[in-house]
């Protein structure tokens, strides 16, 4: 049976109303909320710094199996947590690792924009057929297959004004795209609470349908780590989902988890 803990309760009702409030509010009343809940790059217009707390409170409104996924993951490994920790110390852990996860994705952002500038630069200084196809088929491949027609038209006519120019705001768009697209949902806290109930307790038997057999809590989080690392290196500019928050959410629980464990046991 699931049990709701007081903590756990409170989020996933915090997390459920604000789903379904940005879902009956008017379309422009829902795009300024999601605007400032979501956590933007720093470079957006958009950005502000209390998204780092806030974005883990809002999920996709196109996708009710990222809510539902995140509240049931919780559920299912939160309640032991809480009743182990207590609900002060559950609530702040739970905190840090979606702070954490979000300040390290943005990390990875900032190392992945350096690329995006660096090969925008490129055309913009020398505007050929040949870096404005580098720039979308590495980092907008999404947008690519669209302009194929339009870049072979460039190549044929590589000194033509107009192609020039409309290239140049193929790319501005592409990057405004890039920056101004957010990152929402718990997924990063959960990666944190998957990793500290490995930890704690890492031979406690799960199953999972329709596989229904036992396995212990350990190797679960580990194949979960794992498929996020091999996602991560192997998405594109163009995967929307945030590997590495998942992976940062991890890294950030794992050194919560060792420094408690490390002040409780000393002595001295």
């Amino acid at each position: 049976m699931f049990r709701f803990t007081p903590v756990v309760r409170n989020l996933i009702i915090a997390n459920v109303a604000v789903y379904f409030l940005l879902q009956i509010a008017s379309p422009q009343t829902t795009e300024v909320l999601f605007q400032m809940l979501a956590l933007h790059y720093p470079a957006s217009t958009a950005f502000y710094p209390w998204q780092f707390a806030t974005y883990m409170f809002v999920h996709s409104l196109n996708d009710f199996g990222h809510i539902f996924g995140n509240m049931f993951g919780l559920l299912i490994f939160g309640p032991l947590l809480e009743e182990f920790w207590g609900a002060k110390r559950f609530f702040v852990y739970y905190i840090l690792c979606g702070i954490g996860a979000g300040m390290m994705y943005t990390g990875y952002q900032y190392y992945e924009m350096h690329g995006i500038n660096k090969a925008a630069s490129a055309y913009i200084q020398d505007p050929s057929p040949a870096n404005l196809s580098y720039y979308f088929h590495e980092y907008d491949p999404n947008n690519y297959s669209n302009l194929l027609s339009y870049i072979d038209t460039f190549r044929d006519n590589p000194e033509n004004e107009s192609l020039i120019e409309q290239g140049r705001e193929y790319i501005v768009e592409s990057y405004n795209n890039k920056i101004n697209t957010p990152m929402v949902g718990a997924s990063g806290a959960l990666f944190g609470i998957l990793i500290a109930f490995a930890l704690l307790f890492p031979n406690t038997e799960l199953i999972f349908f329709p596989l229904f057999i036992p396995i212990k809590a350990k190797y679960v989080v580990a194949v979960y780590g794992i498929i996020e690392y091999y996602s991560l290196l192997k998405s594109s500019p163009g995967d929307h989902v945030a590997h590495f928050a998942h992976i940062g959410g991890m890294l950030v629980g794992f050194v919560i988890v060792k420094y408690w464990q490390y002040k409780r046991n000393r002595f001295y």
